[in-house]
């Protein structure tokens, strides 16, 4: 990866939400990684906008890096 930012410092989030927050921003920066050029990206917004399977794929990228966040976060049980 040429971009050597430090963003993901650690999986632990204080809630779920902001471990949805972090999924999220995982699998925008895993695009990113994958397709370097951002008009390229910009380019190819209006394919995926419209294609409700390329949609419903993003989706369960998102579920995943949630599944590995939650579990990181052993469920945010023990802070209740």
């Amino acid at each position: 990866m040429a971009n050597s930012e430090l963003w993901l410092e650690s999986l632990i989030t204080k809630t779920p939400q902001e471990g949805r927050a972090l999924a999220i921003l995982m699998s925008r920066k895993t695009i990113g990684a994958i397709q370097t050029d951002p008009e390229k990206r910009k380019q190819m917004r209006p394919d995926y906008a419209n294609d409700t399977a390329q949609l419903i794929s993003s989706a369960q990228v998102v579920a995943i890096e949630f599944q590995t966040i939650a579990k990181a976060n052993n469920y945010w049980r023990d802070s209740k």
